[in-house]
């Protein structure tokens, strides 16, 4: 039967709202580990290890579970990612210990890699059709937006408020609170099999999707390369080089590219089709050429800079890519597919973190960051001129 269309405005908003609290949750830590490093006494190995700790969940959440919502629901799989979610926050709460921290970081990464594949799909297949143009955009600035919030609303709780390593997961409870009722009145959106088959999701992509979900690869390769770099790298930078160790302060810096991110995706009706990822893959490179320029000089308006036009370019790939697989797509095999590209996604997101915190300690972070600023510059160039050549092929 098919809903109201009040009825679906309203579902696809408050998925999108259960969305965004979720993945609040996934970036919350980052600005607070200047404070676990003094508290706990370790270094930016450690800090590698938790994140490859965090990315890890998320692959895995991925590659296990990642189809099943197709096959057993959306809305069983979302209040999963927000138990998922609350289990890391109570971790947080109880548990302040380099163990502990990893314990968090992998129940955060389940929750992520859950909710992300399971909660893009739902927010599209709700939407009303007159917001079907928007409703990719719904989805993707929710997931963006939610990781921007999470340094932010930590950051400013560190600086201006008490207990800064209690007091926001505990109001992140809250808020899945909320999101657990936003999940339990809106309704279903999946036509589930009669006996569902839950299984490990073997890679394995739809000849028909295949030319869309490779230049979205690309294309992700780059933009969730930037992200990666930073959200490990800058409250580093901003206190080592930067002599900027409020955590407000931080959290603004990397929420900024997350908010640019989202306001990339929003701009693209206005730009040419045809050249979305291209232009996005340009952004992304100067981005990066600025967010060097600013280790280099040690300036935060450059950083800022940076974080604007490369976030910008990483929204336009991003979105572009998301659209361009989700069309394609069977609708029995959206959540399947979607969570593939979402595991090269946080494997493109991880690979640079790990390798930025095994180098610092014989490099520096200074070299380290003007190195992995310009790799990443060249990567979104090689992806340019790739997704070039697939388009001279189409048209040709």
């Amino acid at each position: 039967m098919t809903q109201a269309p009040s009825h679906a405005r309203r579902d696809t908003l408050l998925i999108a709202l259960a969305f965004l609290v979720v993945m609040i949750g996934t970036t919350l830590p980052t600005p607070l580990y200047s404070l676990y490093e003094q508290r706990l006494d370790f270094g930016p190995t450690w800090l590698t290890l938790i994140f490859s700790i965090y990315a890890g969940g998320v692959i895995a959440a991925l590659v296990i579970a990642g189809g099943w919502s197709d096959q057993l629901g959306r809305r069983p799989m979302m209040f999963a990612a927000i138990a998922m979610s609350a289990i890391s926050a109570v971790l947080f709460l109880s548990w302040q210990s380099i163990p502990g921290l990893f314990a968090g970081r992998l129940f955060s990464g389940f929750s992520a890699g859950i909710m992300t594949g399971t909660g893009t799909v739902a927010v599209i297949e709700l939407a009303p059709r007159t917001w079907r143009g928007a409703a990719t955009l719904l989805a993707t600035g929710a997931n963006m937006l939610g990781l921007g919030l999470g340094p932010l609303l930590a950051g400013l709780g560190s600086q201006y408020l008490p207990w800064p390593l209690q007091l926001p997961y505990a109001a992140h409870l809250l808020l899945l609170a909320v999101a657990a009722l936003c999940v339990s009145i809106a309704r279903e959106s999946a036509q589930r099999p009669p006996a569902p088959r839950l299984r490990v999701q073997r890679p394995g992509i739809p000849v028909q999707v295949r030319p869309v979900f490779v230049p979205a690869c690309i294309a992700g390769l780059a933009g969730f390369s930037v992200a990666g770099l930073f959200t490990s790298m800058v409250p580093s930078i901003m206190g080592q080089l930067m002599a900027q160790h409020a955590g407000a302060a931080i959290g603004a810096v990397i929420c900024t590219f997350f908010i640019a991110s989202t306001a990339g995706q929003a701009l693209m009706k206005w730009l040419p089709p045809q050249q979305h990822m291209n232009l996005g893959c340009a952004a992304l490179m100067l981005g990066m050429l600025a967010f060097g320029a600013s280790i280099a000089s040690q300036q935060v308006t450059l950083l800022l800079v940076g974080a604007v036009v490369s976030g910008l370019g990483q929204g336009v790939a991003f979105r572009a890519g998301m659209a361009a697989v989700s069309a394609a797509t069977p609708t029995e095999q959206k959540a399947a597919v979607t969570s593939a590209l979402f595991i090269v996604f946080y494997i493109s997101m991880s690979v640079p973190v790990i390798a930025v915190g095994v180098s610092v300690p014989g490099f520096g972070l200074s070299h380290v960051g003007e190195f992995f600023a310009g790799l990443v510059a060249l990567v979104a160039l090689a992806a340019l001129l790739s997704m070039r050549r697939v388009q001279a092929r189409r048209a040709g």
